[in-house]
């Protein structure tokens, strides 16, 4: 399963084959079954987690029990609790596995090492946290600041390989939106 990340990985940046080695060597595969946790709510985030197969959610639980589903993530995606894993603080996440997933996870420790020893990650690291503020930002912009059904258009837009993997009730979620307003929107755009 390393073939996976390898491809994606040296398409971002150059490695040599024994940098390859190293990262290979400090990584670990978990297989998650469809509804495992990856990482529950009052865990510390440890591990740098790259989605190697499968499909997986971030989400937090409101006070009156509801879900609030924070981001999806599929194939050659990372995904942790940024605040737990940088802070060392608690998760008040949820990451689960909405289908038979394969993650490639380092501890932190040894991701920081790889990341000093290997000058290549070092601004695949940079950019990477980069896209992901740019990906947060635009994210809290359409919460505030969309429709329900632009809310709808952009997600269709921007995760067109979700949409068909994911229930309607966690895409409601996603968006912010009642099922019944999603499945209402839903209805428009198909009489369209």
């Amino acid at each position: 399963m390393f073939e996976v990340f390898k491809t994606y990985i040296t398409d971002k940046i150059e490695l040599t084959d024994q940098e390859l080695d190293m990262i290979r060597a400090a990584g670990v595969v978990k297989r998650l079954r469809k509804r495992q946790y990856l990482l529950q709510e009052g865990d510390i985030d440890v591990h740098k987690k790259f989605i190697l197969k499968g499909c997986l959610r971030q989400y937090r639980m409101g006070d009156d029990g509801a879900e609030h589903i924070m981001r999806f993530a599929i194939e050659n995606w990372w995904i942790s609790d940024r605040e737990s894993y940088t802070t060392g603080l608690p998760s008040k996440c949820y990451i689960d596995a909405i289908e038979e997933s394969e993650i490639l996870m380092w501890h932190k420790s040894a991701w920081e090492q790889l990341v000093e020893d290997v000058p290549a990650l070092q601004s695949f690291e940079k950019n990477l946290l980069a896209r992901s503020f740019n990906a947060s930002q635009n994210r809290i912009h359409a919460a505030i600041s969309y429709t329900a059904e632009e809310k709808y258009q952009n997600f269709l837009n921007t995760f067109p390989d979700i949409f068909n993997r994911v229930p309607l009730l966690m895409i409601a979620s996603y968006l912010g939106i009642s099922r019944e307003t999603l499945s209402r929107i839903r209805k428009q755009f198909v009489n369209k």
